[in-house]
């Protein structure tokens, strides 16, 4: 049992190495088997994913062990055999639960569905994250951008309520505007996205938006931004009014010290 209990053992720290690697966002490896965060929302979601399935993979583990106990105790042994017959049971579990259930994607009509600003932020990064294989060297630069544009948006809209005007233009902005025009240049032919008409191609066309959009991101960010450093400014002033201006001001307004006659 103790090759049995090693095997399981480094399984398990294999499983724990991918999920660390998809914490980190995964890599690049030959044949796009890997894909790198667009943003921290899209990591945070596949680093949930994974800590749900590290959680099945050892309870997998220990109920195959316990199982496996169980029927030693009961048959006085489970000998070669039964240790071979766990050690599989064990690599088939650990494998399958490796592999399934991958990582929900969300469809581009459920990001227009998502009412909640601040997850359609994520989901957007995640959705993102696997159209940028197919896109252009320029539009990949600019995805990257708004990955990182969109984390500090999602940082200010943790503290806005939904009804909030700028949430309602987010949830326009990233729910359909950026899937829509990803989407519509994707069903371009292959062929065609270089070809010129009237005047730009659509190569061009799909760079020149995804800049707009970007800049549409920071313009809404920094809206929502102001009220914060509106209110930082308010409160440093009562400060400023309460306590004074430092430790200057206390010493000229201490009240002046006796002297013994």
């Amino acid at each position: 049992m103790a090759d049995l209990t090693g095997q399981s053992d480094r399984l398990i720290a294999e499983a724990r190495h991918l999920r660390d690697d998809n914490r980190a966002g995964g890599r690049h490896r030959a044949g796009g088997a890997g894909r790198r965060a667009v943003g921290r929302g899209s990591a945070e979601l596949r680093m949930r994913h994974w800590r749900r399935k590290l959680v099945a993979m050892i309870a997998a583990v220990f109920a195959i062990l316990v199982a496996a106990g169980v029927a030693g105790m009961i048959l006085d042994g489970i000998g070669f055999a039964g240790v071979m017959i766990t050690a599989l049971a064990i690599v088939v579990a650990l494998v399958v639960l490796a592999r399934f259930p991958k990582v929900s994607v969300p469809q581009r009509a459920d990001l227009a569905r998502t009412q909640d600003a601040r997850q359609l932020v994520a989901r957007t990064e995640l959705w993102l994250e696997h159209q940028r294989p197919a896109l252009p060297a320029p539009a990949v630069a600019l995805v990257d951008q708004i990955g990182l544009q969109l984390d500090s948006l999602g940082m200010q809209l943790a503290h806005v309520d939904p009804a909030h005007p700028a949430a309602a233009e987010t949830r326009k902005l990233v729910g359909e505007h950026l899937p829509e025009m990803v989407e519509t240049w994707r069903r371009i032919p292959a062929g065609l996205r270089q070809e010129e008409r009237a005047g730009a191609t659509p190569e061009g066309q799909l760079v020149e938006g995804l800049g707009r959009i970007s800049e549409e991101i920071d313009r809404v960010t920094r809206q929502l931004a102001d009220g914060a450093l509106d209110d930082l400014a308010i409160r440093t002033r009562f400060l400023e009014y309460r306590y004074g201006s430092g430790a200057g001001d206390s010493a000229t307004d201490a009240p002046p010290r006796l002297e013994n006659p």
